[in-house]
């Protein structure tokens, strides 16, 4: 009887509330401004990253450029996690051959971490030797180091007396998930790297260590006399290479150099990405760290992508070539722009084997020489593994952050004491990165529509934050939080009305990049990507992570809504944003927090659903740190968890 009037009480007061308009539209209340306001987030972020650019420090003499220097070197290796291997043997392996008239092709593996193999091919051309070696490192172009125009590149050398070497960048050609399917080794997948305290920059610079150690290994190569080129993606590639490797005596990045600022905002791969690059550095420093070796760099005047204009480039040029002339080496940087796409084009093969042949063999002016003719080969043919039956220590990015990650787990172990947890609290803003002071300029009310109050909270710096308020008429101090990775028209209506019913102050709440707080722009460039892969991107260049930015902005609705007299909150995060709320409520008080859908760990189980969490969801180190786990053992919130998840999203039981 009791439980039958409880119920009929209950449907009487949903039905008024229905009645009222409270319950059931939210969705008609989702827009709160009136206009779509002036995207804050690209402007912040490409002023923030022009600031970097303008900061970063030139060096005026060479004692204190040579002291920078090894520092540089340091902090890049630590932001990347590039790993040397000089004393593991390569372990090379030969699956087949190819003969031509003046070179042969050898389709091999070979080890470049402990237990994990590098599928390439060596061109060897025919004759008594040694020659120079030159590692040639491909961009996103399908087969990886199979396709047509790395094949070119490699023909072009091998006929002209270079040992060449192609090596299949991490997760890509013959290293992608499944043998035999091609995939993109950046977003979600490469970005998962980061979890573990690895990047997609540093595996692919380990990996190509290792190459120039097989480049030098072979007595048919003059181990002094090492040149590296590649092409978008590989033209980074050999960038970074030289710049941490001094056995590169001579370097041309391809449609590649441009400045770190342009990366900010604009769509490139995570394979590209510098771990708090430009909190430290640009380019120009970078190409600095190649002096007094010889370094040309190669650009397209019709180059797509703006990191890669020309425009770009004389930027960092001009500033490496103060760092050259600081080495007494002005003379061996140089550029040269063609009038080409995006690209590896004949006319810049031909400019690359003279210039090679100036600087690793000495013959020449340096000028472009007539490329031998070029004949490109089934992708098949050349393949480590042409039946797709590769050996499992071919990891790829899915095995290996799998294996990683439980190694991981496997070490850490809470101790039971303050010092570690205020330790591990300190830690984990460094990993959030750098959140900026929200300071309240002013909090404006737009009206109100079926009981909800449009509210705006405009900051100092410009931000202008979205959010719906239910104010309890019996003017009570608990407010419950609602916030979703999708914005605001994703929350789930039914635990917004059991809010509501609860009688607590309810906020809707548009977090940094989402719903109204959304920017155009980044999602324009995003296109079929992840969501937030560029704001995800763009802001672990400078510093930031997406995670940090939504908890700046609960840290600064938390101010305002104590100046309204809230004493107890109620965090309701989804998906991505709840690991946003978990960070939080470590370092502010939060009363209760119920989390949706949540990751149980940043663990990498599977590689089909790779996108059911978004871009933002990255950290970079965080299950050596100590995972989802040890933040919830941080946090002081009384803590519900529905729907808690894997990363592919499967459902944890």
């Amino acid at each position: 009887m009791f439980r039958s009037i409880l119920l009929f009480v209950k449907a009487m007061v949903f039905l008024m509330l229905m009645s009222s308009g409270v319950l059931g539209q939210t969705a008609g209340l989702s827009h709160v401004l009136d206009s779509q306001p002036a995207d804050f987030i690209a402007q912040h972020y490409r002023s923030l990253a022009a600031k970097a650019f303008q900061e970063a420090v030139i060096p005026s003499n060479k004692e204190f450029w040579l002291k920078q220097k090894n520092v540089l070197k340091q902090r890049i290796i630590q932001e990347t996690g590039v790993q040397r291997y000089p004393n593991l043997p390569l372990e090379i392996k030969e699956t087949g051959m190819i003969v031509k008239t003046e070179y042969r092709i050898k389709n091999i593996r070979f080890q470049t971490r402990p237990g994990v193999y590098a599928t390439a091919n060596l061109y060897i051309p025919e004759g008594k030797g040694p020659f120079p070696g030159v590692l040639i490192t491909h961009g996103h172009w399908p087969d990886g180091r199979r396709a047509v125009i790395f094949q070119e590149v490699a023909q072009v050398l091998a006929q002209s007396g270079y040992v060449a070497l192609t090596i299949d960048a991490w997760g890509a050609g013959e290293r992608c998930t499944i043998a035999g399917e091609q995939e993109y080794h950046g977003a979600n997948l490469g970005a998962s790297l980061f979890n573990i305290g690895q990047s997609l920059l540093g595996m692919q610079l380990t990996d190509n260590i290792r190459a120039v150690d097989l480049l030098c290994s072979l007595p048919g190569v003059d181990s002094t006399k090492i040149g590296a080129t590649g092409s978008s993606g590989g033209g980074n590639q050999t960038m970074w290479l030289a710049a941490l490797d001094e056995r590169i005596k001579a370097a041309i990045p391809v449609v590649s150099v441009g400045t770190f600022q342009s990366y900010v905002m604009n769509s490139n791969c995570v394979c590209e990405l510098l771990p708090h690059g430009l909190s430290f550095t640009e380019e120009s420093a970078v190409l600095g760290l190649i002096a007094p070796r010889a370094l040309k760099v190669f650009n397209a005047n019709q180059d797509a992508n703006p990191s890669f204009f020309p425009a770009e480039m004389l930027r960092t040029y001009a500033n490496a070539r103060k760092i050259y002339a600081l080495m007494g080496a002005k003379e061996q940087l140089s550029y040269q722009r063609f009038d080409t796409g995006h690209g590896y084009w004949p006319v810049m093969q031909e400019a690359m084997l003279g210039w090679f042949d100036h600087q690793l063999k000495g013959i020449g002016d340096g000028s472009a020489k007539p490329r031998p003719s070029v004949l490109p080969l089934p992708a098949k043919d050349l393949a480590t593994y042409p039946d797709n039956q590769r050996e499992k220590e071919v990891a790829s990015t899915a095995d290996f952050c799998r294996q990683e990650g439980s190694k991981s787990l496997d070490i850490n172990h809470f101790k039971i004491d303050k010092a570690y947890f205020d330790g591990k609290r300190e830690s984990l803003k460094q990993i959030i990165g750098t959140r900026e002071i929200r300071v309240i300029k002013r909090v404006d009310k737009l009206g109100d529509q079926d009981g909800w109050r449009r509210m705006v909270l405009r900051t100092m710096a410009g931000q202008t934050i979205p959010f719906l308020w239910y104010a309890s008429r019996n003017k009570v101090t608990s407010y419950q939080l609602f916030i979703h990775s999708q914005g605001k028209d994703s929350l789930s209506s039914e635990a917004i009305e059991k809010a509501i019913q609860n009688k607590e102050n309810v906020i809707l709440l548009d977090l940094w990049g989402t719903g109204e707080q959304a920017s155009p722009e980044a999602q324009q460039i995003d296109g079929r990507l992840p969501p937030f892969h560029t704001l995800a991107r763009s802001a672990l260049w400078l510093g930031r992570t997406v995670i940090g930015e939504w908890v700046a902005d609960l840290e600064v609705m938390q101010k305002w809504l104590k100046q309204q007299g809230c004493e107890k909150l109620t965090i309701s995060a989804y998906k991505e944003t709840a690991v946003a709320a978990l960070a939080f409520s470590i370092w502010n008080k939060t009363d209760r927090l119920i989390l949706y859908d949540c990751p149980k760990s940043y663990h990498f189980d599977q590689r089909d659903s790779i996108d059911y969490y978004n871009m933002a969801i990255h950290l970079p180190g965080i299950i050596p740190w100590g995972d989802v786990a040890l933040m919830k053992t941080l946090s002081t919130a009384r803590m519900a968890s529905y729907r808690e998840r894997t990363m592919s999203g499967r459902v944890v039981e």
